[in-house]
């Protein structure tokens, strides 16, 4: 297996842990929606509905990081294999990917 091939089996590894966090994020939203429901006192309701929205914008947070790390990885591989597949240069396929994705091409 070439470099990058070792790299892509990583993130594969890395994004089905990401996907096993993103599933439990959403079963405590679920909970804490349900305990919700059922609380009749104000303040508790309140501190429950905060962490509810904590959870939210984690996830929220947890699927943009996603998205932009599948972005780079997509445009890191088109990168490599435009410049004939060379060995050892996964990094820097990647580092450029990371500026042009972010609009930071002052090389």
């Amino acid at each position: 297996m070439n470099d990058f091939g070792s790299r892509r089996l990583i993130w594969t590894e890395v994004a089905m842990g990401q996907s096993s966090d993103r599933r439990k994020i959403e079963r405590q939203l679920e909970q804490a929606k349900r305990l919700a429901s059922g609380i009749s006192d104000q303040t508790t309701y309140q501190r429950l509905r905060a962490f509810v929205e904590e959870l939210s914008e984690g996830l929220r947070r947890r699927i943009a990081a996603r998205r932009s790390r599948q972005e780079i990885k997509a445009r890191a591989h088109e990168l490599w294999e435009q410049h004939g597949r060379p060995a050892g240069r996964d990094l820097e396929f990647w580092l450029q990917a990371e500026r042009e994705l972010n609009g930071d091409e002052t090389e």
